[in-house]
Parts: structure tokens; sequence; C-alpha cells
């Protein structure tokens, strides 16, 4: 009974301790765009290009920008790194190198068996050593495998980071204190959807006879964003295919993205745009990624669109951001808008509680 009473006060002490330890982390720092990769000299020059490849993939907005750059680091390093925001442990299992030692000290026989059979690559580990941290461990039997595996699986392996990125990015944006109720219940009760409205967005155009709302930051400045939804009511999935996207998209900007002297208009061009299937808020969508620029070639800058069916509603939605920002680099604006686009939600999405709490506002 005795030694029965030992063990069950062990494992609470134990769970307290984990808990404590939990709690007491403090925040990941860092910029959002930086990947320390730890790796051995000699190794990481045998797979840097693939890396740069998977994670400092370029944008253009128009200037080109990589989404994520890349810090080498020696292992010897890890104690001063540990509350950076991302990092990525590089190295073969078997290879005697410095940083492939460390893997095989931390990880188990059951895992490291697993890696010499070629059935695990890529194990990531969050809030290691910090709050809001992403650690990815990335290895293979020896060096050419590991190569395989990066070039093979690069598009998911940036969005580990990305999303993790798009979480941390959520939540300084989505504050209550900052968040315009009234706007978004205006959009709730009368078009039965709902985005996250920050307090320095304005609801710059409303056109209910062509379910077009435009949401804008920054008017007249020179840092403008540009949000609108549009949604096609009794539709068909067969409408996400380039063409019917970009020829709605190009409508829409035409007749309502215009200057002020009413001369010129938004259009987008081909250079440099990617289409491509996402996973939108776990539904199937297009993303198109490009530039636009004004008839005129006055201005330009980046866009990044989304649209996709609702089964529920029989609509499509298209969910769009643009920047007009001249005087600076655009990479981190993109990324925060494309998270206030993730914040949509259908009226069918909305938790009870939180949709009452909206439509509260209505009544103030």
């Amino acid at each position: 009974m005795k030694n029965k009473l030992s063990i069950f006060l062990f494992f609470v002490f134990s769970f307290l301790l984990l808990l404590s330890s939990c709690s007491t982390k403090r925040k990941a720092k860092g910029r959002e765009d930086e990947i320390f990769v730890l790796a051995d000299s000699s190794e990481y020059i045998q797979v840097k290009e693939e890396l740069k490849k998977a994670f400092g993939k370029i944008i253009y907005t128009p200037q080109p920008e990589a989404l994520f750059k890349l810090k080498r680091k020696s292992i010897n390093a890890l104690e001063k790194l540990k509350r950076k925001k991302n990092i990525l442990i590089v190295a073969p299992v078997s290879s005697g190198s410095y940083t492939s030692k460390y893997l095989k000290k931390i990880l188990g026989e059951k895992v490291k068996n697993l890696i010499l059979k070629d059935s695990v690559y890529v194990i990531n580990k969050y809030n290691l050593w910090a709050k809001n941290q992403l650690v990815m461990i990335l290895t293979a039997p020896d060096i050419n495998k590991l190569k395989e595996r990066i070039v093979k699986n690069k598009d998911e392996l940036l969005y580990y980071f990305r999303d993790f990125s798009n979480k941390r990015i959520a939540q300084g944006l989505y504050n209550p204190k900052f968040e315009k109720k009234k706007i978004e219940a205006k959009m709730l009760s009368k078009y039965g959807w709902i985005i996250y409205v920050q307090a320095d967005y304005t609801l710059a155009m409303e056109k209910p006879e062509d379910n077009f709302v435009w949401l804008r930051r920054g008017v007249n400045t020179d840092m403008e964003r540009w949000i609108f939804v549009h949604w096609l009511n009794n539709a068909s999935p067969e409408f996400l295919n380039k063409d019917s996207i970009d020829n709605e998209r190009d409508r829409l900007t035409e007749k309502y993205y215009r200057t002020s002297d009413d001369k010129a208009y938004v259009v987008h061009y081909n250079d440099y745009k990617t289409e491509k299937e996402v996973n939108f808020n776990n539904r199937y969508a297009v993303m198109t990624q490009g530039l636009w620029r004004f008839s005129d070639n006055s201005g330009g800058g980046p866009f990044i669109n989304y649209t996709f069916y609702d089964e529920d509603t029989k609509r499509i939605y298209m969910l769009d951001a643009s920047i007009f920002a001249p005087k600076y680099l655009k990479k981190s604006i993109i990324q925060q808008v494309d998270v206030l686009l993730h914040s949509f939600k259908t009226e069918k999405e909305i938790k009870q509680e939180r949709k009452k709490e909206i439509l509260e506002e209505l009544e103030n």
C-alpha cells in the first residue's frame, strides 16, 4: 500500500511539475521570417540549396522577397537560441556529426528505427522551449535521402512554419478591444457572414445589388490595405476555375477600385501570378496570388485572393486583399491581411454565444 501511494504521489508531483514548467515558459522572440538552422557546416553545405528552395521561396510584391531567411548555426549554440520562434535541426540520423549525435541523444529507439527505415523524416515540436515556438527536426538515414525528402516535400515543410507563423500573427491581430463589432454585426445580420474588422478599417463601400463589401485601411496614405468580400448566390462549384475567377475579379476591380478622378482602375497582370488549390478553413479553395496595377500604370502592388464554394448557402465566396505601399517591403503586410481573410466565417460556423454577442451591437 505504501509503495502504491509513493508511486501515485510521484506521478502527481511529476504532473504538477510539468504544468509548472509549461506555465513558466517565456514567449518566443525574434522575427517571423527567420529560421535558425542548427546543422554542422559540412552537412549544411550539402542541403543548403534544397532548404533555400523549400523555405526561402520568393514572392514578388513587386520586389522579390523570401518568405523565410535561413540562418545557419552550430548545434553548440542551441542554448542561446532556445527562445527563437523558428528553429530547424537538420542532420542524417547516423552520420556521426555533432548534430547527428544530438539527435541520437534526444530521439527514442523506436523513432530512430523508423528514421532508419525511411518511414519518418520530419518531427515537429510546438512550444518546446518557449511559447509560440516551432522546432522542426529534419532527418533521414543518410544525406542523399535527406536531400530527396526536402525536395519532395518542400511545400509541406514550408506550410508548417508558415501556418504556425500565421497563428502567432492572429494572436496579435485579433483583439476584442480593437474590434469594430458594429460593422461585423451589420455584415452578419444583412449578409450571413462575418470577417474580423480591426479598429483602423472602415467600411469603404457596400453594394448589396452586386454582393460586394469593401473594407479599407489607411485611406490616402502611403500604406493602404483593401479587403473585399464578394459572393455569388445559387452558384455551382464549376465556377472554381482560373478563367472564371480572373474574369470576376477584374470585373469587380474595374467597377469599384477606381482612382479619385475616375480615369483609371485596378487590373491584374500575369507576371508572377500563381494559382493553386488550398485548404481554406477546411474548405477546398483556389488561391490566387499576384500583382495588380492601375490601368494608367500610376501604381500597383500585391494581392491575394481565395475563392471557394459553400455547400450550405450554395454560394461562391471571393475573399480578396490588396496592398498599396510603394515605399515599403510588403511581405509581412500581405501575411497580416492573409490572416484577416482567414477570420471569415459563415453564419452557420459561428457559435451561438459569439453570434449573440456580435448581434447585440446592433441594439447599442
